[in-house]
């Protein structure tokens, strides 16, 4: 290869320090695999650690009062979501309680009540009342005790690795192992490249943040799903994911009150001039608006059966159409009353529904201006952003539509192993869910995901890696064409950059095409232009020192990630696809959301004909084929225990 790589050999690699990695490693480290790494490009990166919302939820088996549930009623409420296989629905239910008390009995501060129980609220597509929240950091606190235990068992952390590369056996059925860039050592040739060889790979890089302009996700994220596809692994669901309101100088989802206190909604021109209430122009009655602004609250992810009759999802088009197509700017005010001039305006009340006004009133908040009802009903909301330099008493606060979560991925059986053999795919990453999912059964698919990938591996895949001669004989070609890959962005280091360019324009592209606003016509451009900047990436980078090394790859995966992503898109639209889960696609002969709009945001609903069906994505010598397949029903297995007993003691479980 002419270039120098060591290589580190582990029965098992965990890719990812979020809440899904870290549970993975530790539940593997606790059945008795004990050859283990982690591999991260930055300990403290990823969504997990590094975001939250009014009231972060994690969704569970109901634990508390009177109210029947049971494990098959959980799985039908995921199944019911749309385009989900039952069987992984019946996992994510059977091991909700399992993993809950896993992560109270290590220190994530879950409330209970004097007796015991974990009482719960209902949250989004929620038919119960199985949500459960430590507050605006659930996630952040569970990546937190999940490290501290695999801080303690002294799991080795490879800190600063970006994986740039998934080697596999010579027909792409098996994973082998990893090829990273070693980013604490780019300026030495010898050092800068590290190969892990390892008989399993635990894959939780989180969701494909990074192609996005418009996001929610923390900066820190930007996923690895392209890199995966590439190696063979399927994609499951690609072109279902969330997007919502949020605020982007500092990325936050503006869910719960903070809409339910009504602020104000104002575009301005790009240099902050010309200031409008810009949703006075669409809503006929002002009772409507505000009635809408509340139940965003409620309803935070875009849906596009909440468009019509002024609902609340009409405000997220609105949104859309004044940053996107009228290249303006957006913002909350709090610091005004809707439709007032000054802070000394009141609020009329009355204008509110029954359901606003009630929640108001008994939130004691029938008063003042948005920032006093905010401060009075959750001090905190103020906090985070004041603790972010961003005072909403006296500032606006800019905003988007923006991706927050992907329920698509890469594809896994019940064990979360992908088709691509000893590799397995945890958290986001891992598309488990269809088109709907309640809210927080993400966070309950990540700890499940990492539980069962451990467990089969610790019972059917303890062998050691394999010898280094071999190792390297296999996988020399492959990582020869990523070095080489590296050496065309390296060629003319200390020239101007363009990387952050070419990121802004993957943003950019995503944003138009691929967000939640969708057509044939702009999936297929689309396309078209993300193919083409793939094929003369290597030749088109320019990096000003060896330290943009690390994104130039990652524009790489980037793209690669989006071409697939926005072909999947086009795809479904071809097959018929119409509106659904969280985005709008246009239909000429659909109807307009309000009368004003261009006719782009035309739109008819999905009636559920490919609910049924889950889109599955292979990615194959630089073209992108589809297949698709009937979701597997939830299973109604031999529940006799004599037999489980049996089946379990012979480990039969795992065949």
């Amino acid at each position: 290869m002419g270039t120098n790589i060591k290589v580190y050999s582990l029965n098992t690699v965990v890719v990812g320090t979020g809440a899904a990695g870290f549970n993975a490693a530790d539940r593997l480290y606790s059945l008795g695999q004990r050859d283990i790494a982690i591999v991260t490009e930055g300990l403290n990166m990823g969504t997990s650690r590094n975001t939250g919302s009014d009231k972060q939820t994690y969704y569970k088996l109901t634990l508390a009062g009177d109210t029947p549930d049971s494990v098959y009623e959980m799985a039908k409420t995921l199944f019911d979501g749309g385009s989900m296989h039952g069987d992984i629905a019946l996992v994510e239910a059977a091991l909700s309680g399992r993993c809950f008390y896993r992560l109270a009995d290590i220190g994530v501060p879950f409330p209970h009540n004097r007796h015991g129980e974990y009482v719960g609220y209902k949250t989004d597509h929620d038919p119960r009342q199985r949500a459960t929240s430590a507050g605006p950091l659930t996630s952040c606190y569970m990546t937190e005790r999940l490290q501290q235990q695999v801080m303690d068992k002294n799991i080795k952390i490879f800190d600063g690795y970006q994986v740039i590369g998934i080697l596999t056996n010579r027909d792409k059925t098996q994973s082998v192992g990893l090829l990273t860039l070693n980013l604490n050592a780019l300026d030495n040739e010898d050092e800068r490249y590290v190969a892990f060889n390892c008989t399993n790979i635990i894959y939780a890089t989180g969701g494909p943040a990074g192609m996005y302009g418009a996001s929610v996700y923390p900066t820190s994220q930007t996923g690895s799903t392209g890199i995966a596809l590439e190696a063979g692994a399927r994609g499951r669901n690609l072109t279902e994911s969330q997007y919502g309101i949020a605020s982007i100088k500092f990325r936050w989802n503006l869910s719960g009150t903070y809409q339910q206190v009504l602020p104000r909604y104002i575009s301005t021109d790009k240099d902050g001039n010309d200031e409008r209430e810009f949703l006075w122009d669409y809503f006929n009655e002002a009772g409507k608006l505000l009635d809408a602004v509340f139940l965003k609250g409620y309803q935070w992810p875009f849906d596009p059966r909440k468009i019509e009759n002024f609902g609340s999802s009409l405000i997220d088009i609105l949104v859309y159409n004044e940053t996107v197509i009228k290249g303006r700017r957006v913002f909350l005010d709090y610091t005004k009353n809707p439709g007032t001039n000054n802070r000394d305006e009141e609020l009329d009340f009355s204008l509110l529904g029954e359901e606003a006004y009630e929640y108001l009133e008994k939130s004691g908040a029938l008063f003042g201006t948005p920032i006093e009802r905010l401060a009075h009903m959750n001090q905190p909301a103020i906090d985070l952003y004041k603790d972010n330099g961003i005072d909403l008493a006296v500032e606006y606060l800019e905003i988007a539509v923006c991706a927050q979560h992907n329920n698509g991925g890469l594809g896994g059986n019940i064990w979360w192993e992908s088709n691509l053999k000893h590799f397995f795919p945890v958290g986001e990453v891992n598309g488990s869910h269809g088109v709907y999912r309640p809210g927080g059964s993400a966070l309950n698919s990540g700890q499940v995901g990492g539980l069962r990938a451990a467990e089969f591996i610790a019972a059917r895949y303890k062998e050691n890696p394999m010898a280094l001669d071999g190792f390297i004989n296999l996988t020399a070609d492959q990582i020869k064409e990523k070095i080489e890959l590296g050496k065309k962005f390296m060629r003319d280091k200390g020239r101007i950059s363009n990387v952050m360019d070419i990121r802004y324009n993957i943003g950019r592209r995503m944003d138009i095409a691929g967000a939640h606003i969708r057509s044939l016509e702009g999936a297929r451009q689309g396309v078209k232009e993300a193919k083409k900047m793939l094929l003369s990436l290597g030749d088109m980078t320019s990096i000003s020192s060896l330290a943009e090394l690390p994104h130039a790859y990652k524009n790489y995966d980037l793209l690669l990630t989006q071409y697939i992503y926005l072909s999947a898109i086009g795809d479904y639209i071809e097959k018929g696809g119409k509106s659904r889960g969280s985005y709008l696609v246009y239909d000429e002969n659909g109807i307009l959301p309000v009368e004003g709009l261009p006719d782009k945001f035309r739109f008819s609903l999905d009636e559920g004909q490919l609910s049924s069906m889950i889109q599955e994505v292979i990615y194959k010598e630089g073209k992108v084929y589809f297949e698709w397949d009937k979701v597997r029903p939830i299973p109604r297995g031999d529940d006799w225990f004599e037999n489980v007993w049996n089946d379990h003691r012979r480990g039969a479980i795992f065949d």
